[in-house]
């Protein structure tokens, strides 16, 4: 596939994280579209893997092309801001605000004003409420609510910007196997409505074939990303 065509590309990439090993990526290609679940990657390397496809950090070895550009190549931190918002990042690591409304905190992306925000704004976030499944709890605030919903919420600024590539870092940690089942079904048809790529890193097979057309297991000792074996969609 001719490179103009690919959204996020590494080759022959490495990252030393003070592990075992350092993290290896042989090769990936990331087209339009493409729904791609990732097993293989501790909590750890997860964060790693999406530092290094975001920018965030630049690899020890090898070459990240993310739009077009290689990541190393970024300049400054506008131009990374830029680049960072045509990635949804879907992890744990985003902080929520306790004490906002689920609207506030979807609000957060879109605007610094959430407290009274714009009525653009506040149709915005009603319309990210009713695709995410959040409509009911739009006045409660994030800190009562369940892990289900706060993995929600987390999804829903993911997606608020209208990102071409979802990254999701260990989504279903913390949720029980029904939130899950269900969270990855939301996920899969979110991504597959929008058309975006996706790539979902999990620990969990049954989540990653529900979340995802494709799954991939990491080998850690060549970087290599092999299809898994006897894909089934799980959960339907």
């Amino acid at each position: 596939m001719p490179q103009d065509d690919i959204l996020v590309r590494l080759r022959g990439v490495s990252k030393d994280y003070r592990s075992l090993r350092p993290l290896r990526i042989a090769e990936l290609d990331v087209p339009p579209g493409r729904s791609l679940a990732l097993l293989g990657f501790d909590q750890l390397m997860a964060e790693v893997f999406v530092d290094l496809i975001t920018g965030a950090i630049l690899p020890d070895t090898g070459e990240i092309i993310a739009f077009g550009q290689p990541t190393s190549s970024i300049g400054g931190p506008d131009a990374w801001l830029t680049t960072l918002d045509l990635f949804g990042l879907l992890t744990d690591r985003a902080v929520l605000v306790e004490q906002f409304t689920v609207e506030q905190n979807l609000a957060l992306p879109l605007s610094i004003t959430v407290e009274e925000m714009s009525a653009d704004v506040r149709t915005r976030v009603a319309e990210l409420a009713d695709e995410i499944g959040l409509t009911n709890d739009l006045q409660r605030q994030a800190g009562v609510l369940p892990p289900g919903q706060r993995a929600r919420i987390r999804l829903g600024r993911a997606l608020a910007l209208a990102p071409k590539v979802l990254i999701a870092e260990h989504p279903n940690a913390s949720l029980s196997g029904e939130d899950a089942a269900r969270f990855a079904e939301d996920i899969a048809r979110i991504v597959a409505r929008r058309g975006i790529a996706s790539m979902i890193v999990t620990a969990d097979q049954g989540f990653a074939r529900a979340a995802a057309s494709e799954v991939l297991i990491l080998e850690p000792a060549t970087g290599v990303l092999k299809p898994a074996s006897g894909w089934r969609r799980w959960f339907s």
